[in-house]
């Protein structure tokens, strides 16, 4: 061998395992620390949602590959060969960014279940195969059966990998769910729209009230297939098993209930159920209401519960409040100037609650680094009417604890990724209203605990990625509400 063919091969071999270095990370990380229902950092959720857009790459590479290769058979054509050594490297290097995005997505944003698991492990194999076929393409022209059989093993992942994925988005039934009647009894394919093929005893209130509402509503997250949280609503078992943070129902107790809790919150509240959905219609959480109160049990008659909302077939009518602009203009006016010069001041991160309300919503995290103390400050005026501030990532220090504390009708506060310390957090005892508090990812120390604790109506304290770490001695009353 000659120097310039070792230097061409020790080249080859370089450039083989940095390509090859990546993929066996991302089997690492898919094998021990695979999705477990969980959500985690925000930085993590928001790189993996990039995960659909980069996927697409990485198969339109891998897919010209054949073609080239057929293509290339051809001697007027036989240049389009040349380029396939380069195409594989691009759809390898795609293929591991887009099951490294994919990694992040599904370890952080609460995804569990076999779609997911099926899903993941197409991806890190396609990655392995396309490795494999650049290095058969490269140097191992010889083997060309195996070359052959490498491909069509890509491709055939690239189509069953990118189905599971569909299935995530989609629904498990997306491909079948709108086959023509015809076509589905050649098939022989089962009508999942007939919801009563998959109902339990139809003769119980459950069965015939209940179980509709999740199986609407719910089971696209909390299914067979995927479990976000680790929780199933697709059979009474599966509700009454509870997800991640225990069980979602107690029996007879309607304020004990998590799920309860979830569907009744306000839909932009961090727990709201069903998340990035319209919330359940009043006959619906009434129905649940009333099962809960009943006992939640799985065998009481369809009838049983006299003062039930009436089922109905058709989705209920959409009603919309009805606004007095007179009436809400004169709730406002106290603030509508001051409103309207921060909004003009501060495009997009100002807004009330709702179209009667005067209460306000404050998004400053969409500023970053250019919303600081100073910027809260300007924010005095209508602190009072402020029941929802996100300042994560924000620039704001401890000089901003004052301004923070004076919004005393806060009932959501996320002050994620910022350097607020302790002597901030000391300094919200006056949030009576108060329901969710995120800290995570800040310098926070187990000192605001007794301070965190006494506020009266917090339901959820974030404090993942801080100094309060898990195992630790934590007040009584906020063992039950703090999440890492």
């Amino acid at each position: 061998m000659t120097a310039s063919n070792r230097g061409a091969v020790l080249s080859t071999a370089r450039l083989g395992f940095a390509m090859l270095a990546p993929v066996l990370v991302v089997v690492m990380l898919v094998a021990f620390v695979p999705p477990d229902g969980n959500e985690r950092a925000d930085w993590f959720q928001f790189i993996g949602r990039f995960h659909p857009l980069l996927v697409h790459f990485p198969i339109a590479f891998f897919l010209l590959v054949p073609i080239l290769e057929v293509a290339g058979r051809s001697a007027r054509f036989a240049y389009l060969r040349l380029s396939v050594s380069f195409v594989l490297a691009l759809a390898t290097v795609g293929a591991t960014a887009a099951a490294i995005l994919g990694w992040c997505l599904g370890r952080s944003g609460g995804y569990s279940g076999r779609l997911i698991t099926q899903h993941m492990w197409g991806g890190v194999v396609l990655c392995l195969v396309c490795w494999g076929c650049w290095l058969l393409g490269t140097r191992l022209r010889s083997l060309g059966l195996a070359y052959a059989i490498a491909l069509a093993l890509g491709a055939g992942l690239v189509a069953w990998t990118g189905y599971r994925g569909a299935q995530l988005s989609l629904g498990s039934n997306h491909l079948t769910e709108e086959m023509p009647r015809g076509l589905r009894t050649l098939l022989g394919v089962r009508d999942n729209r007939d919801a009563s093929a998959s109902l339990p005893d139809p003769t119980t209130f459950y069965g015939a009230r209940i179980q509709p509402i999740f199986s609407a509503r719910c089971i696209s997250c909390h299914g067979a297939e995927k479990h976000k949280g680790d929780l199933r609503l697709d059979s009474y078992r599966g509700l009454m098993g509870g997800g991640k943070d225990g069980p979602v129902i107690q029996i007879g107790s309607i304020q004990g209930s998590d799920l309860f809790r979830r569907i009744t919150l306000a839909a932009g509240h961090d727990d709201f159920m069903p998340r990035g959905k319209s919330p359940l219609a009043a006959d619906e959480v009434k129905t649940i209401e009333l099962w809960i109160g009943a006992g939640a049990s799985d065998t009481l008659a369809a009838n049983a519960i006299k003062n039930a909302p009436s089922a109905s077939i058709a989705p209920a009518e959409v009603k919309f409040e009805e606004i007095d602009p007179a009436a809400v203009a004169k709730l406002r006016a106290t603030i509508a100037p001051a409103v309207a010069q921060l909004q003009k001041q501060f495009p997009n991160i100002l807004d009330y609650d709702s179209r009667g309300s005067a209460d306000l919503r404050l998004n400053a995290s969409i500023l970053g680094g250019k919303f600081g103390d100073r910027e809260l400050e300007a924010f005095d005026l209508v602190s009072e009417h402020i029941v929802v501030a996100d300042l994560s990532r924000t620039a704001i220090t401890d000089q901003s604890a004052v301004a923070i504390a004076a919004m005393k009708r806060l009932h959501v506060l996320r002050l994620m990724d910022t350097h607020l310390t302790d002597s901030t957090f000391l300094r919200l005892h006056t949030l009576n209203e108060l329901e969710s508090l995120n800290v995570y990812g800040t310098p926070v120390t187990p000192a605001v605990l007794p301070t965190i604790a006494k506020l009266p109506k917090l339901s959820h304290f974030y404090a993942g990625q801080t100094g309060i770490v898990p195992g630790k001695a934590l007040p009584e009353n906020l063992v039950s509400k703090v999440v890492f």
